[in-house]
Order: C-alpha cells, then structure tokens, then sequence
C-alpha cells in the first residue's frame, strides 16, 4: 500500500519523492555570498568557507532555516527579463564599452548573473517610443507584414544577447494588443477586444512573427497569448475573458501554430496578475481541448494595485490542482520611477520577497520586465515611467545599478537550469529562504533578511548543521 501511495504522489506532482541515497553533508564547505545594505557587499563572497558539523535536535530558542534535499519538487528553466523596444533604444544610446558592460552584467555567467531566459514584444508595448505593428491598417490577409521596425534597434540587442549568453537564450513573445482594426474599439490602445472576424488573422499573426523572427537567426522558445487580458491601460491591451482566451487557443491560436509545424512552440495562458490567477487556469486547463495547447501559465506581480498583498497562495493552489502545467512568471517592476529612489534598498527586497515566494509556490521560471530603462524611467509613449534593475544615464553614458539587480543575481547567477526546488523552511518569519539542488550536485540555499536586527541562525540538514549570520536588511546565497 505504502509503495502505490508514493507512485500516485509522484506522477501527480502534489509531493516530493525521496532519493533512494541519503544525502550527506560530510566534507562539503559552505561559501556564503553576500549583499547588505549600508555596505559595499554586492554577490560578495564572504571570507573563507563555512562547515557542517553534528547537531540532533535543534532548540525552538535557536532560528533554524531547515533543508532536505532528498525531497525535491519543480524544475527551473531560468531567469532572465525583458528586451523591450525601450531597452534596445537605450542600449544604443550607449558607447560601445558600457554597451558591453551591460551584457556581460546580465548574460554572462562567470562576470555577470547569468541571464538565460528572455522576453519580447510582437510589435508594440507603452515601452517603445510609438506604437506601432508589423502590417499595413485593415490588411486582414497580412500580405504587408515586415518587422522592418525592429531591426532597428531590437533585433540587434537580442543577436548580442543570445552572444552575451554564449549562443543559447530562451526567448518568448507576448502582444499587447491586436492591430487596431481588429478590434471594437478601432484602437491598440485602453482595451478593447478582438473581433470574431479577426480571429484567424490574428492568429496566424503570431506564426509570422515566429518565421519572421527566425529569419533573422533568433529562435522563438513560446508566445503568450495576451499580455494582461484583464486590464484596460492607456497603452496598448485588449481584453478576454477567460471563455474568449480558451476558445481563441483551442479553436485558433493551438491549431495555426500546429499547422505552421510550430507545434513544439510553448503557449502560455493569461499573463496577468496572481489574484485572477486560479479562475483563468481553471476555466482554460478544465477544457480537454484548450489543454493540450497549453505549456503553462504566466503570470505577474502588480495584484498590489488595489491594496492587495501579493497573493502567493493563489500560484501555490494552481500549482497544486494542475500539477502537469508549468508556472512562469512573465513580468515585474517597481512602477513610478522617480530619480533620487535610485538606491533604495526595498527595490531588491520586493524582487526577493517575490522570487523566495514564488519559487516556494511553484514557479519553474522568472522572468524581469525591462533590463534597462533610461534616467528618466524610459523611453515610454504614454510616459509609463517605471524601474529596472540597471538604468543609462544617457548623457554621461554611464550605467546604474538598482539593488534590484543584485537581489535577481543571489538566483539566477547560482541556480542552474534543470534545478531542482527542495525541502526549505525557517523556525521565524523574521527571515525567508528557498533552496535547490543543482544538476551539477550542488546545493543552493537562498537567505532574506528584511529586517532591522541581524540574525544569527543554523542551517541544518539531517542532524547537521552550521551557524551562519544573516545581516540587516541583507540576501545571502549559500553553495556547498
């Protein structure tokens, strides 16, 4: 009986199943890497290595971060972010050496935080300096579309990104909006839906972005199917309920993509905030034939809008109820950009409060929104002005780094693709943590402190443990 419940907990995805060899800590050093407020530590590595020794039981007095890589749960596919029409406007802005400055910040793994995962947009977002799409106004048959725009300044950032990467870079897409005579409103922007009649168009839309795109050497990994389909914005949106997404993908999007031979192209669901999330991945993954489309749900972090604390619990009960499809996290910034916050610290806190939690959730990957934005928060053509992790000032030509960029890094630069989450928790709430189990063998814990105080805690794993000082106001990464 006990060998059958296991087999079900596996293959359905709920728990985690133990290893077959107990894991030890025997002989492993522990390097811990730091980035702390009110200090010069940025990815830091402390100095020296720290080691396990016994330690049975550990006392409710004593905070305790406990790990257990015999339990492993979702994959990571990776980290990376957006590269916007903005990004790529600025980018060229810059001289040639912050230029390569900033790609090896991000894509490079030994120099950088190793970036292996990217965004894009199929023809205009509000970041870009117009709005814009790939076809000439009311050609329904496409027979003008040309992505001639972003050759320009887009296509080339992404050719030096997928270098910067060493040649591999995962790459999606999401539209905004359809082109403006496809929609009740005559408009690409303040929402407004698609047309019944343009449903094919549409759809076949994406097909030639894809083969437009890999014309020009740039593989496309996946598309969502709209951007924030729930939102009407100033800019670029257009709005489906969750019957129209379902329908658009089962009886248009999924079968033109299989048509096209892009059956093995990734197609990701609603791409919206997590407080909507359950009641749209219900209403597409309970439909047989919108399913089989579907790789994964997208979504993002902005539910804070109406007071709301992020909803974590929300991705965690998706996760639990359709264990077979995968959770991305599309997009998150900081919004209202305002020069003189450059360096505040919660910027860095807000994205590690969010990667802890949503890797703990059941993310498989994490995905930034704009990795580089003007002084002024932009380039935006409805003045959207927002945060990134890196800013240009486009006058000197220098770079600013957010602390944000720092916090992604304690992630993406140690968690390999093909990681596994494992067992993490903490004894207090006064710090947050997740961990994983590399492909390479080695373990990765992540630490948080957003607190005042500093706090010394152990790091246990089967009867053994080291004592380890988390900082105020700190994030650590610790690789044994």
């Amino acid at each position: 009986m006990r060998q059958y419940l296991l087999t079900i907990l596996m293959v359905s995805g709920v728990a985690s199943f133990a290893q077959k060899t107990p894991y030890t800590t025997s002989g492993k050093k522990v390097t811990v890497y730091n980035t702390v407020k009110e200090t010069n530590q940025r990815l830091t590595p402390a100095r020296g290595t720290i080691s396990f020794s016994e330690k049975k039981q550990p006392l409710e007095t004593e905070v305790s971060v406990f790990v257990d890589p015999t339990h492993t749960f979702q994959s990571v596919m990776g980290f990376g972010g957006a590269i916007t029409d903005a990004s790529a406007e600025v980018f060229a802005k810059l001289p040639k050496e912050t230029q390569k400055q900033l790609l090896e910040a991000y894509y490079d793994k030994e120099k950088g935080i190793g970036y292996n995962l990217a965004r894009t947009t199929i023809h205009s977002c509000d970041f870009a300096s117009e709005s814009y799409t790939y076809v000439k106004e009311g050609d329904k048959e496409l027979k003008s579309f040309n992505i001639s725009h972003d050759k320009k300044y887009r296509i080339p950032l992404i050719k030096k990104a997928i270098e910067a990467a060493g040649g591999e870079l995962t790459l999606y897409a999401s539209p905004w909006s359809p082109p403006a005579f496809m929609k009740s409103n005559g408009s690409m922007l303040k929402g407004g839906k698609l047309l019944p009649e343009f449903y094919q168009s549409w759809a076949t839309y994406y097909t030639k972005f894809i083969a437009a795109y890999e014309k020009e050497g740039i593989p496309i990994w996946g598309i969502t199917i709209q951007n924030e389909p729930m939102a009407t914005q100033k800019w670029e949106s257009c709005i489906y309920t969750g019957e129209e997404e379902r329908d658009f993908l089962k009886n248009y999007l999924g079968p033109t993509m299989h048509k096209a031979g892009y059956a093995d192209k990734k197609i990701i669901a609603w791409d919206h905030n997590r407080d909507m999330l359950f009641q749209r991945a219900a209403t597409v993954l309970n439909d047989p034939e919108a399913a089989k489309y579907l790789w994964g749900i997208g979504y993002h972090w902005y539910e804070t809008w109406n007071g709301s604390l992020q909803m974590f619990n929300n991705l965690k009960l998706v996760h639990e109820t359709f264990p077979e499809t995968n959770l991305i996290f599309t997009e998150g910034c900081k919004e209202q950009f305002k020069l003189e916050k450059i360096n505040d610290w919660k910027l860095g806190e807000l994205y590690g409060h969010n990667l802890i939690n949503d890797f703990n959730s059941g993310t498989t990957a994490w995905t930034d929104w704009n990795i580089l934005l003007d002084e002024t928060g932009g380039p935006n053509h409805v003045m959207n002005l927002c945060f990134a992790p890196v800013h240009a000032n486009t006058k000197t030509g220098e770079l600013m780094f957010t602390n944000e960029y720092y916090y992604i890094g304690h992630f993406s630069k140690f968690v390999q693709k093909g990681a596994k989450r494992i067992a993490c928790s903490t004894s207090r709430s006064a710090i947050e943590a997740t961990a994983f189990l590399n492909p390479d063998g080695k373990t990765v814990v992540i630490v948080m402190n957003r607190g005042e105080e500093k706090v010394n805690y152990f790091l246990w794993i089967n009867g053994q443990a080291t004592e380890v000082e988390s900082a105020p106001h700190s994030i650590q990464t610790l690789v044994f």
